[in-house]
């Protein structure tokens, strides 16, 4: 859906030292990207550099744009567009900003805002990891098809992003969060003390007693044996990243009951964190009786490693007939949902959630 479609959308992302303009049609870039300092501290400066940065990105494509489209750091209205509230980066927007309405004002176009954990759902959802899952079904002979789809970015924060039947789920307040979760073994924290950039950090020091200011990928390396350092505890910071945000993961996958695609800049390490995030998906749980239970009712599969998915698209279909004829009728009785990580990247993935978010929300008006 949309990977075809002609409309240009421009797109932004919005970071608190830059802001990076583009456009898209067809869920791909069409222009080099424009970037400006987001002067993020002064809301006019702010304001005049998103404006100039639209309009220099207007002046590069044929056409008018069907909508601009972006995702912006909440807190936030985003139905209506308005940003306010505590934002770290975004300091001078604190009290509220009709950011949507004065943008739609200045260039004539519809504007969506959204957050960037839904976009990067949406843009999964839409043009990445669940099209291609479907088709990679369909080719093996499997008549499952999956519409739900739970997307998980890992980062400076732990981001959420649901979609539910091929749509967005904003929630009725803009507030659908996962980083606020108690955390799997230390319930007075949040779970995004575990599942982040800092969390690797710390349980690193913790582990190897070493102090010295080491990035995700430098424990990576260690881990990986491409650095020196203390290698144990490297996997075991990755493996209990991975446990941690897993048992957040099964929460969601058991009201959902979609497949879950990861991004973000932590995901190069993925190897590391793979076998964790699986155990926690694949736990179980007892009834006062004794009876065990799987924590997530489905069968989770890995689908990025091809034993796995085979399985998973295998399922388990037999032949009954309906009763009192001779019709049969093939089912799969095999309640299943998988995990993997993005293709797209995170990036490319919010600007085509973007993307294809406007132009759904045009078709449908």
């Amino acid at each position: 859906m949309y990977t075809t479609d002609r409309r240009i959308v421009v797109t932004l992302d919005a970071g608190g030292t830059n802001f990076v303009f583009g456009a898209m049609r067809g869920c791909e870039y069409i222009t080099d990207p424009v970037t400006y300092p987001s002067n993020a501290h002064d809301l006019s400066l702010c304001l005049d550099t998103m404006v100039r940065g639209f309009r220099e990105i207007m002046s590069r494509i044929e056409e008018k744009p069907a909508a601009i489209s972006f995702a912006f750091p909440g807190p936030a209205d985003y139905r209506n567009g308005i940003i306010g509230g505590y934002l770290p980066n975004f300091p001078s927007f604190r009290d509220g900003v009709a950011l949507g309405p004065y943008l739609e004002r200045e260039f004539g176009v519809p504007v969506f805002i959204n957050n960037d954990g839904d976009l990067f759902a949406y843009g999964e959802a839409l043009c990445g990891a669940l099209p291609e899952i479907n088709r990679r079904l369909a080719m093996s002979g499997c008549a499952k098809q999956f519409r739900n789809l739970i997307g998980y970015t890992f980062g400076t924060g732990f981001g959420v992003g649901i979609v539910v039947d091929g749509r967005l789920n904003r929630g009725d307040n803009s507030c659908v969060e996962t980083f606020c979760l108690p955390h799997k073994s230390k319930s007075a924290l949040m779970v995004e003390e575990g599942v982040s950039v800092r969390a690797i950090q710390r349980v690193y020091r913790e582990l190897s007693g070493d102090m010295s200011e080491l990035t995700p990928k430098d424990i990576c390396d260690i881990a990986d044996g491409r650095r020196s350092g203390d290698a144990d505890a490297a996997r075991r910071s990755f493996d209990e990243m991975g446990e941690t945000a897993g048992h957040a993961m099964a929460l969601a996958a058991s009201l959902i009951d979609g497949i879950i695609v990861i991004g973000g800049g932590i995901t190069a390490a993925r190897h590391l964190m793979i076998d964790g995030i699986m155990r926690s998906l694949q736990a179980t749980v007892c009834s006062a009786g004794g009876d065990v239970v799987r924590c997530v009712q489905p069968e989770v599969f890995n689908l990025d490693d091809p034993a796995e998915f085979s399985r998973f698209s295998a399922g388990d279909r037999r032949t009954i007939m309906i009763p009192g004829t001779d019709i049969p009728v093939v089912y799969d009785p095999m309640k299943r949902i998988g995990v993997t990580f993005s293709r797209l990247g995170a990036s490319r993935a919010i600007s085509a959630g973007a993307y294809a978010f406007a132009l759904s929300e045009i078709d449908n008006k």
